[in-house]
């Protein structure tokens, strides 16, 4: 005859079972909570300083408690643009965002879509999009067990060592070029940290391996964020490609300028 246990044996055995098996699959990192939610109006620049398009960026709180960061650049009378957007909930008590999904979309200068960049933190999987009519396939590449993928808010990711809290951050990001691909990237506060400008800058950079990232680095942009010193965490723009072997472009918060937050603008980007 089989055993007979109460109910209230069976429930804890339950519960018992129930935390002793393998966590869902999550990311690792905990990004601190946004300074203000609503929108931040912006401004495209390219490499000279010239307003070349309009940018936005907004944190929202749904409905549903959820945490939602959304932001797009462009150039204007061009159809060259990124949409971007991260979907993220509260967790730690309330203290800290956790990752749940990330999407990135750019257009070229047609207008055409050159593939949807998705990362389920959830479901463990990245899927790198094709131009509709390329009559290539996706490529999909599975998310390491807790891992650390930022590719969309990683104004919210470098807050902390904009406030001095950390030196340094390591991440993971999703590349697209040749497949799918996830690679180690870091971040640190640049030397010197803008003490003039009342800004600090944030510079990160992608690790290849030994042997590519030297022959890489010539080549690659100077990829930098920049906060406001006086009130840490709150974004004031960055630099980066506007999308895969597109124009390197500063998105400026209003009310700064790209002077402000690059000096060098117009000449060669210093290196890391």
């Amino acid at each position: 005859m089989r055993p007979r246990f109460p109910r209230a044996a069976r429930a804890a055995f339950a519960l018992a079972l129930a935390s002793s098996a393998p966590a869902s699959a999550e990311s690792a990192l905990r990004l601190p909570l946004p300074g203000a939610f609503g929108a931040i109006e912006a401004g495209t620049f390219d490499a000279q300083g010239h307003r070349v398009g309009d940018a936005r960026m907004a944190v929202t709180r749904r409905p549903d408690g959820r945490v939602e960061l959304s932001a797009q650049s462009g150039i204007e009378g061009s159809g060259a643009r990124t949409v971007v957007s991260a979907l993220m909930e509260v967790s730690e008590g309330g203290s800290a965002l956790r990752l749940l999904s990330q999407r990135s979309e750019s257009f070229d200068t047609s207008g055409a879509s050159l593939g949807v960049l998705s990362i389920d933190h959830e479901a463990r999987s990245a899927r790198c999009g094709v131009p509709v009519g390329s009559g290539g396939a996706p490529a999909t590449v599975a998310l390491p067990a807790s891992d650390r993928v930022v590719n969309v808010p990683l104004n919210l990711l470098f807050q902390r060592l904009a406030s001095g809290e950390e030196e340094e951050v390591a991440f993971q990001v999703l590349l697209c070029r040749f497949g799918a691909r996830i690679i180690d990237a870091r971040a640190r506060v640049a030397t010197p940290a803008g003490a003039e400008s009342g800004l600090v800058e944030v510079r990160y950079e992608l690790d290849f391996g030994p042997l590519l990232s030297s022959l890489a680095e010539p080549f690659l942009p100077t990829l930098s964020f920049w906060f406001d010193r006086d009130a840490p965490g709150a974004w004031v723009g960055h630099r980066m490609p506007l999308f895969s072997k597109g124009p390197t472009v500063l998105v400026v918060r209003h009310g700064f300028t790209p002077a402000r937050l690059a000096p060098s603008v117009g000449a060669a980007p210093p290196g890391w």
